[in-house]
């Protein structure tokens, strides 16, 4: 069926398709502009340590740790060399709570761990608990490296 020119709402309203374009485009603008600046360093933040954890650099994981943590509990080379002894084939997070206004965050993750050695691999649980420091304007894990060896 052929429908007759008049039908066609082009002619009526030429700037309506341009004005519903800018109206969704700003919608969409004003959505990514409501983050607090907190949560998206959150987001950075937490992606650089799952990061640094999946490709397995855990010193440059220590380094997102709270450095009052890091100063309580500094780890000596053997347990470095531990951590060189495993390889992670996953990282999945399995839920979690924010709280930006109290300056908390936590996460509880799977890690896939295989062994080097063996070729045996298991799967470890670990919860990361993440403080928001306003002075620095950085988030800082306060759980520190997760223990691989965990019952074992």
């Amino acid at each position: 069926m052929h429908w007759p020119t008049s039908f066609i709402p082009r002619k009526r309203w030429p700037g309506l398709r341009s004005a519903l374009l800018v109206l969704a485009a700003l919608l969409v603008l004003a959505g990514c502009g409501s983050a607090s600046p907190a949560a998206n360093a959150l987001d950075s933040a937490q992606y650089a340590w799952s990061g640094a954890i999946r490709w397995g650099d855990f010193g440059g994981a220590r380094n997102l740790v709270d450095p009052a943590v890091r100063e309580a509990n500094p780890l000596t080379q053997l347990q470095m060399d531990r951590y060189e002894q495993v390889q992670v084939s996953s990282y999945r997070d399995v839920g979690g709570a924010v709280d930006t206004a109290a300056g908390r965050a936590v996460r509880n993750i799977e890690i896939g761990v295989i062994n080097r050695h063996t070729m045996a691999e298991r799967t470890v649980r670990y919860l990361e608990q993440w403080r928001w420091d306003e002075d620095a304007k950085a988030w800082w894990l306060v759980s520190d490296l997760p223990d691989l060896w965990a019952g074992q």
